[in-house]
């Protein structure tokens, strides 16, 4: 290894491979920034890696206090590894902090880890705790406390516990537990993680919203009642579908003001309008919000006209039209067949699903959920559409006469996009009927239905999302898709550092994906929010995060 420019630490023989390609043209910025980081390279070193300036931070000083309103759903809190929709996340973002952040350019920096290191093949990583940070009731943060946290991640016996798939190289698959030695505590300040195979997606699991860091005396339930935290907020209140509220912690001296500065707000309030954007509209137009959590479809322009600022980002969110292929309808299992799966995703053509649901916002997706920004994206081509051929091919199987039921929640543009795939399924003359339903209601079951539509996030690397979603036996495996081939796929492209070699292997997950007819993905979505003008550093996160302590408004 080599010494890295700014911290003098050394540097992943990795990071410099991915300098090298980025150079050559083979890696955008974003995908070398996101790739360097993760091994350990701060985003100062890895701009010095590749001869180019670190740009000026665009985060802006706001002036201290005030009240943020802030337009988003207001979901029931849950243990964090059960979390399951990005709003409850960003409820407990506030006082609930991640050992990493994920940031707007692709890179990821500490906030509870000061720094990490991984070894050359991935297989060993030091967790370097930051020095100085305090739970808001006055314990001193640890080793401890993130080996706690990072065991608990590997605890399979909870049934929604999503960070197990994110953790497999730590846990023993005989006790699905974290593995004896895996975790280990060196000092106070020093936590090393051995793994039994090499996975180049730790530390960008260790940023998505299922790994909120609890406190020792956490032990499940609501955690606007527990409160314990190290973020510079404390909770309030919370009515589910309502309102939550959080407030500037009095008591606690926050270890983030000194490193990255803030908090600047004294309290924010999550204001719930349902899934109506015309809600979200009246609310903006009559100035009872501030900021808009996202804006979607035609409000985008309806909001620029009322004045509105609006911000935009790069991202690899989607919207999934999955079957489940164990799901039992009327005594049957129709999507167990793969034919009935082929047949529908060929009766889809994905450009006219983008244009119709989502206002052309967006690039077409190929039907295998890794994006063109995914680091070892593979171009396999378009999703085949042939309506003729579905039809035909829906004929011959025992389900030709079945009515399939495409379930989808009420926003705004997932039933509109819903709409879309239902016509096109009809119009080649395979009976569907399309069910809308209320989010309260279609939360509640989002991995069982047996043909449905479920927004993915952005997350930084294809491996990650493929594990999560579709890997056998996962929590958030809703299509209940198991292929031993697929898995062990899978393991062989989590191992690999290089991106040309990992691409070979993507290529024949996105192939096995499209082949096994697992899902019909439309598109990759655009993001954008709305904010009155006075609101600063609030731009639209890629992952939908809030990071709460840079929010406030301008002098």
């Amino acid at each position: 290894m080599t010494k890295s420019i700014d911290t003098g630490r050394c540097v992943h023989p990795g990071a410099e491979m991915y300098a090298r390609e980025h150079l050559a043209g083979k890696l955008s910025r974003r995908e070398f920034l996101t790739r360097a980081t993760a091994l350990g390279v701060t985003a100062a070193g890895a701009y010095a890696l590749i001869g180019a300036p670190q740009p000026a931070q665009a985060q802006q000083t706001p002036v201290q206090g005030g009240t943020l309103r802030i337009q988003t759903s207001v979901k029931a809190m849950k243990e964090p590894r059960a979390f399951d929709w990005s709003e409850v996340g960003n409820q407990g973002r506030g006082f609930l902090e991640y050992l990493v952040e994920y940031q707007r350019d692709g890179s990821f920096r500490g906030m509870l880890l000061e720094s990490w290191e991984a070894n050359e093949d991935a297989t060993q990583y030091v967790l370097n705790v930051r020095p100085g940070a305090t739970w808001n009731n006055g314990d001193p943060f640890t080793a401890e406390d993130v080996a706690r946290n990072i065991r608990g991640w590997c605890d399979t016996s909870m049934e929604d516990n999503s960070m197990a798939a994110r953790m497999t190289g730590l846990i023993d698959p005989e006790t699905g537990q974290a593995r004896e030695g895996s975790v280990e505590v060196i000092d106070d300040l020093t936590v090393r993680l051995n793994l039994a195979s090499p996975d180049i997606s730790v530390i960008a699991n260790m940023s998505d919203y299922p790994a909120a860091i609890t406190h020792s005396s956490y032990d499940g339930g609501d955690l606007y009642d527990h409160g314990i935290g190290t973020g510079p907020f404390r909770p309030v209140e919370i009515e589910v579908g309502v309102r939550a509220v959080i407030e500037r912690h009095p008591d606690h001296t926050w270890w983030g003001t000194e490193v990255y500065g803030g908090p600047y707000l004294d309290r924010i309030e999550f204001i719930d309008y349902g899934t109506d954007p015309a809600s979200w509209l009246a609310a903006a137009e009559s100035g009872e919000v501030d900021l808009l959590y996202e804006s979607v479809g035609d409000f985008i322009d309806i909001l620029d006209g009322i004045g509105w600022t609006r911000t935009e980002t790069i991202t690899a969110a989607t919207l999934v039209f999955r079957t489940n292929q164990i799901a039992e309808v009327e005594g049957r299992v129709p999507y167990a067949d793969v034919d009935v799966r082929k047949a529908l995703a060929l009766a889809v053509d994905n450009e006219t699903v983008l244009e119709l649901g989502y206002s052309d916002r967006g690039t077409v997706a190929e039907n295998h959920h890794v994006c063109p920004i995914h680091p070892a994206y593979a171009d396999i081509g378009p999703a085949p559409f042939d309506p003729d051929a579905a039809k035909e091919m829906m004929d011959a199987t025992e389900f030709a006469d079945f009515e399939h039921e495409l379930i989808t929640v009420d926003d705004e543009w997932e039933r509109n996009s819903g709409a879309a795939v239902a016509a096109q399924i009809r119009d080649a003359g395979i009976n569907v009927r399309h069910t809308v339903l209320p989010g309260a209601t279609f939360w509640n079951d989002w991995t069982k239905y047996p043909f449905s539509a479920t927004s993915w996030n952005h997350r930084p690397l294809g491996v990650q999302v493929m594990a999560l979603a579709y890997r056998s036996g996962e929590a958030w495996n809703e299509s209940a898709y198991a292929s031993p081939e697929f898995d062990a796929l899978m393991a062989e492209a989590l191992s690999i550092a290089d991106a040309d070699a990992r691409r070979e292997v993507m290529a024949q997950i996105q192939q096995k994906m499209r082949d096994d007819a697992v899902i019909i993905q439309p598109y990759w979505r655009s993001l954008y929010n709305h904010h009155n003008g006075n609101v600063v550093n609030a731009e639209k996160h890629p992952s939908h995060e809030f990071h709460l302590y840079k929010f406030g408004f301008a002098s």
